[in-house]
């Protein structure tokens, strides 16, 4: 079905759009630049903060341009005298209200307000606001909420309730005294907080942020009696560039080893060897589901913020969740176990650190179901963005630096492990497989691409051994919402489930990179991000989980069998039921 075109004049250039087209994205295809704040494409498109405005020929006032529509013969003005004075108004009433600490605040140099400032030339602000004193909420072991620096934006909001569906932070009061909080003012580790991390994502300045622990490290480091390792997630390799100017998208593991060998730590170890034995064991315990008719659909575990959504929302389908730990907590108990036994280390001497796309294994980690011999299987979570201010405090040039392997003995991994950082990925690895245990042969058949893309749930049929087998991946917590009341109304017939609390999977996740709103209207950044991880996976010399040698090794040696006793005492765990508020 052909499209209808619209042309319309903005700045006197003549502009054909497709018609649905707001004027801010025909601007953008004109090659006009309109400032925005409160806008984040699919998300928060209400245009509250006004700082998109323009003049439309024949209309009263000014438009605003993220919600408008275009019509034919429209004739926009985006830069008179009346639409500059007016944004210039707006931000200072914005800034009038805003912690002038710049130099101290997280998003120095990566905060929207701050480049509006600038685009603006502000030296001087025009307005003395009354400021509220109000306490920064940082009991939560994932998220730091600081509502001084809030401009009610409302994007974190619209991240919370429309793209997750939680709806733990919401706009109260009215007037002056409207901030955004949670029910009874309550802090976020006390309500129904997942601490997927989307609102940080969202957030175009420091209001919300990752708890920091990177102080903690360093003392390690500094440490002569600890033996620090460093784990790092398949998702953080193609972000970690981003944060020195790279092309989003840029593989720099190399550098990133690298980098961690030249901090200081004793062991650079690779997350994606964990993700190869969560494999082993998921497959595992799959087939095992299958062949003794076990509570089916099975569903994975990786993502420590959906496992605390269903925790929370659906306790009674906690049977259906894979008893796995997710690679990096698997990693971290062998680490404590396997690799302390094998260079004769005292296992209390070794910390564990783990640098994660994702802000929820903050919480995970320290969870007491992660433990064993009365030692947390993982001591220290820091984000891809904690790593980069690590590299940074080091003074570490890191585009020049040369590339260097992972340590030996348990630095080798699969290409099925590099793409457990994009949705649909945990199941195309266990696919690959649970088919070759099944048949008992080495198929040729690795890649499953109808569980691969953009869209939020992928449903697909795959035959394996001559049995069919439906699946279904989900990423983001609405789309998680929607399989679930499915399973639980008893119209499901799916097989294996996989669920990513981050929209597109940990490549998006809250640790990463946070990209403005106007990158992400003009990049899709899920794709280029994800489509490294595949190009690693294509270029890998072994492509199937079970085939990686050092972890056949370790199960001959170690563990010696998936889904034995040793397997599961370190490499499996159990869920709990979890009330909304008042958490534990």
């Amino acid at each position: 079905m052909k499209e209808n075109m619209i042309t319309l004049t903005i700045d006197g250039i003549e502009t054909k759009v497709k018609e649905g087209t707001t004027i801010l994205e025909a601007a953008k295809i004109a090659g006009i630049d309109i400032p925005t704040l409160c806008f984040l494409k699919d998300i928060n498109e209400v245009g509250d903060c006004r700082m998109c405005i323009v003049e439309v020929e024949g209309r009263r006032g000014f438009t605003t341009s993220c919600i408008t529509k275009v019509e034919e013969g429209m004739i926009v003005h985006t830069q008179t005298p009346a639409v500059n004075e007016s944004r210039e108004v707006m931000l200072d009433l914005i800034l009038s209200n805003h912690p002038q600490d710049c130099l101290t605040c997280v998003r120095s140099g990566n905060c929207e307000l701050q480049n509006l400032a600038k685009k603006f030339n502000k030296t001087e602000i025009e307005f003395t606001g009354v400021r509220y004193k109000k306490a920064k909420d940082d009991l939560s072991p994932s998220i730091v909420r600081d509502p001084e620096k809030c401009i009610l934006c409302r994007r974190c909001v619209a991240a919370c309730k429309k793209v997750q569906k939680i709806g733990a932070i919401d706009t109260v009061n009215r007037g002056f005294e409207s901030c955004i909080s949670t029910v009874g003012n309550l802090s976020l580790n006390d309500v129904n907080c997942t601490n997927c991390g989307q609102c940080i994502q969202a957030c175009p300045v420091g209001a919300l942020y990752e708890k920091p622990t990177t102080n903690e490290v360093w003392k390690k480091l500094r440490d002569p009696e600890t033996y620090v390792v460093v784990q790092t997630a398949p998702a953080v390799r193609v972000a970690l560039g981003e944060e020195f100017n790279m092309p989003i998208g840029t593989n720099v593991t190399g550098k990133m080893v690298t980098a961690l060998k030249r901090l200081g730590f004793d062991k650079v170890f690779d997350t994606n060897t964990g993700a190869d034995f969560t494999i082993m064991e998921e497959a595992t315990e799959f087939i095992t589901r299958v062949t003794s008719k076990g509570t089916l659909p099975m569903i994975t575990s990786c993502s420590p913020g959906w496992v605390k959504y269903i925790e929370m929302n659906y306790p009674e389908l906690l049977p259906h969740l894979s008893t796995c730990k997710s690679p990096h907590q698997m990693f971290g108990a062998l680490v404590k176990t396997y690799f302390a036994q094998k260079e004769g280390i005292d296992p209390s001497k070794i910390y564990v650190v783990s640098v994660m796309p994702c802000i929820a294994k903050k919480f995970e980690r320290q969870r007491d179901e992660m433990q064993n011999n009365g030692l947390y299987d993982v001591d220290n979570v820091i984000t891809t963005r904690e790593l980069a201010k690590m590299i940074k405090q080091a003074n570490l040039e890191f585009t020049e630096l040369e590339d260097s392997t992972f340590d030996n003995p348990m630095g080798e991994a699969t290409g099925a492990a590099a793409i457990f950082g994009t949705t649909g990925g945990v199941m195309e690895a266990a696919l690959r497989t649970a088919q070759d245990i099944l048949t008992g042969k080495d198929l040729e058949k690795i890649d499953f691409e109808q569980v691969r893309g953009a869209n939020g749930i992928k449903k697909a049929t795959v035959n394996v051994n001559g049995k069919d087998f439906k699946v279904v991946a989900a990423s983001g917590l609405a789309n998680a919402q929607e399989i679930m009341e499915e399973i639980k109304s008893g119209k499901a017939d799916y097989d294996f489930v996989e669920i990513m609390a981050c929209p597109g999977g940990c490549v998006m996740g809250g640790g990463q990179p946070i990209k403005s709103s106007k990158i992400r209207r003009e990049v899709d950044v899920r794709a280029l991000r994800a489509n490294a991880l595949y190009s690693i996976d294509e270029k890998s010399t072994i492509r199937k989980s079970h085939q990686n040698p050092i972890l056949k090794q370790i199960y001959k040696d170690y563990l010696k069998e998936p889904g034995g006793e040793l397997a599961h005492k370190l490499l499996h765990t159990h869920y709990t039921a979890r009330n909304k508020y008042n958490l534990k």
